[in-house]
């Protein structure tokens, strides 16, 4: 191939880059960037709140045992849903609140444990219950009628009886 023929190849295939790239600005398309691995793979904690949605709906017990998904209470659904990932908790709502590191609420993600003084057993500074934080001022968590359930933590008796949260993950 001689120099001429290199020259015009090189000059249409340069001249049809800038008429596409043209024609994707002014589309208004904004163009694409390759992403990291990290920025698109899930996190852990939606990982988690994900893995716990396919137990909506599964009854409460009080006490139910940590090896069935028949029933859970909620130490024993957060205990169930966090095994998967890896992570052991302890079996009760109060021994979990001690487990990883404060968070605030203002800066709580998904996947992160949320504890409530909430129920017959609560005087308002003691750890009663045990959810997992959704993201969005969404939690999801097991007790009485719903069974596993999601809540905003956000309003009435979540928000009310609200004590403090954890990260685990």
């Amino acid at each position: 191939m001689n120099k001429h023929t290199l020259f015009q190849k090189v000059l249409t295939v340069g001249l049809a880059s800038a008429i596409g790239f043209s024609t994707l600005l002014a589309s208004g398309a904004e163009p694409v960037q390759a992403q990291s691995a990290t920025s698109t793979a899930v996190s852990k904690g939606t990982q988690v709140v994900n893995y716990g949605k396919n137990f909506l709906g599964r009854p409460y017990k009080f006490g139910a045992s940590t090896s069935t998904t028949r029933v859970f209470d909620c130490s024993s659904f957060t205990k169930y849903v966090f095994k998967k990932y890896g992570v052991t908790l302890p079996r009760t709502s109060a021994a979990q609140a001690k487990a990883g590191y404060a968070v605030s609420k203002s800066n709580l993600k998904a996947g992160d444990l949320v504890f409530f003084s909430s129920g017959s057993r609560a005087n308002g500074r003691n750890v009663t219950h045990v959810a997992i934080y959704m993201g969005s001022g969404k939690i999801i968590h097991t007790y009485g009628k719903p069974g596993v359930t999601i809540s905003n933590l956000n309003s009435g008796t979540w928000k009310r009886t609200y004590l403090k949260a954890r990260r685990v993950l």
